[in-house]
């Protein structure tokens, strides 16, 4: 498998000089799927930010395929990385025009992909056929970003809690979609608050808490047996004395 991202003792501060991050480093390889948990405010959303180059680190370095991101253009760099959030924008127009804008070289101008290229009258089509979705949309706003950040064939899918404002049978059809996603070679990094939903569609789990990963392994090593005391600390917490199953 090849090393797609490369994290390197990254910090990021806030407004006040406090960490968010305080020195993580780890890698992100070829086709994995990563699921991220962690007590709230320990700084998940931050950390995907980070990757998606939504924001930069104070100081560390980040890599993809062993690029320094400072040297790589951030356009290109998202093209590459997509980035969906838990309540997801749907930006001014049609149905069609929120999928161009993923294939836009301008971000939020549809124009510009209608003047850089035809429009083809198969590629929502294609597009819709990678998220698994029937079309037209409709108010599946959550499953239209999904296929906005998938239009430009992302290598990378980060994926910021985006089930929590959804209902248990929609939850449940995105978990599907992800699953399919990553079965198609997509590697996937999903911050999640429902640890059941984390450790069932994940392959590997990452524990951020206090600005650092204190623990990572196979979900049941992460779920059922955690080395560290803060994960055991968090899911004893967020479980109750139910285990996990």
């Amino acid at each position: 498998m090849e090393k797609l991202i490369t994290i390197e003792n990254i910090v990021k501060k806030d407004s006040l000089g406090q960490p968010i991050l305080n020195g993580i480093s780890a890698k992100v390889m070829e086709g994995e799927f990563i699921t991220i948990i962690g007590p709230s405010g320990s700084g998940k959303s931050t950390f995907l930010s980070l990757i998606n180059r939504m924001t930069e680190p104070d100081s560390g370095l980040l890599r993809f395929k062993g690029t320094p991101y400072v040297e790589m253009d951030v356009l290109k760099l998202r093209r590459k990385i997509g980035m969906v959030f838990q309540l997801p924008t749907m930006l001014p127009g049609t149905v069609r025009d929120n999928l161009l804008i993923g294939l836009s070289p301008v971000p939020g101008n549809p124009e510009q992909c209608r003047n850089r290229r035809p429009i083809r009258p198969d590629c929502p089509p294609k597009i819709n056929k990678r998220t698994g979705c029937p079309f037209p949309f409709g108010g599946q706003k959550q499953r239209i970003s999904l296929a906005r950040s998938l239009a430009n064939r992302p290598e990378i899918l980060l994926l910021d809690e985006v089930t929590a404002s959804l209902d248990p049978t929609s939850t449940e059809e995105i978990e599907e979609l992800i699953q399919r996603l990553h079965q198609n070679g997509t590697t996937i990094l999903w911050v999640s608050h429902n640890l059941k939903q984390a450790k069932k569609v994940g392959e590997y789990t990452w524990v951020i808490a206090g600005g650092k990963i204190v623990e990572q392994g196979h979900p049941n090593e992460v779920f059922v047996n955690p080395k560290h005391v803060i994960t055991q600390e968090f899911i004893a917490t967020s479980f109750g004395k139910e285990p996990v199953t």
